[in-house]
């Protein structure tokens, strides 16, 4: 219960945004500014605060990166493994694999700063930062012979990998934030995550989709349960602990990101499947998020 108190704020927001939109008589116009302000805007600022505040240490960050990035080749395997009982063309199955590896880092640094305050918003915000290119590029590179992207020029023009960029090289060198910036940019941290939850919870979408039940479960099962306990082996093993090993494993049990499904529909893939496949991980991730607070708050 006390694990399930501490994610109830994050999802009720995401519920409250679900209510707005279906109920709350506001356009679509203003959801649309709400996520590009949250993602050009107030997300950087937050990744940037939280990475130029916080100490590096390679000896933990190093090994968190990689137990992040094996953990997202995991769910993207692991997704292929389903591939036979999912009844889809090669278009439709291109694009619902993302919901196996892409992951929400709204809900990702809200649930981190609640579990380990400061220290955790860095560490999940470096970890997501960092990941951000490779989620990208194994999204686009799949949908790619359906599609055209410019993979290099989405990368460098990503506002979250250049906040996460300049973070780290504000920290590793050593430099202070003046006092004006502090207050300012805590005051866009702040918003970030209030207005981030919102927006994935107004851009959840439940409509009719292709394949097999069992194909989409298979999915839901791999986010939010597989890659989980991958990630938690690899940490072991590779000797993370407190913080760096916590953040690790919340990382894999992320639900799926929104931004699968504007990925989907702007390279003409499947957007109805990705949609619920986002809503399915969002709701599910309620319960599993707290089964895999439980299980680090006693053997984490």
């Amino acid at each position: 219960m006390e694990s399930f108190l501490l994610l109830l704020p994050d999802f009720a927001l995401i519920a409250l945004g679900v209510g707005l939109r279906r109920f709350g008589g506001f356009g679509e116009a203003l959801w649309s500014g709400v996520e590009r302000l949250v993602y050009f805007v107030l997300f950087p600022a937050l990744l940037f605060l939280a990475l130029a505040r916080a100490p590096i240490r390679l000896d933990s960050t190093g090994p968190m990166l990689m137990v992040g990035l094996l953990s997202m080749l995991a769910g993207f395997g692991l997704g292929w493994v389903g591939r036979p009982c999912m009844g889809l063309d090669e278009m439709g199955f291109a694009s619902r694999i993302q919901c196996a590896y892409r992951f929400n880092t709204y809900i990702g640094i809200a649930v981190a700063g609640k579990l380990a305050g400061a220290a955790g918003t860095a560490a999940m915000g470096a970890l997501c930062g960092a990941m951000v290119p490779f989620a990208n590029m194994a999204a686009v590179t799949v949908l790619a012979r359906h599609g055209q992207a410019r993979v290099g020029r989405e990368l460098i023009r990503n506002p979250l990998i250049l906040a996460t960029l300049a973070g780290l090289l504000f920290s590793m060198a050593g430099l202070h934030l003046p006092g004006p910036a502090l207050p300012f940019l805590q005051r866009l941290a702040d918003a970030a995550v209030a207005l981030g939850l919102l927006a994935v919870g107004a851009a959840l979408r439940v409509g009719e989709w292709q394949g097999r039940p069992v194909g989409m479960a298979w999915l839901c099962v791999v986010k939010l349960l597989l890659v989980p306990l991958v990630a938690w082996a690899l940490a072991r093993g590779l000797g993370l602990e407190g913080v760096a090993f916590q953040v690790a494993v919340l990382f894999a049990a992320l639900p799926t990101a929104s931004s699968a499904y504007i990925l989907a529909m702007r390279m003409g893939g499947d957007g109805p499947g990705v949609a619920w496949l986002i809503s399915a991980t969002t709701l599910g991730a309620a319960l599993t998020l707290t089964g895999w607070l439980v299980a680090l708050q006693r053997w984490g």
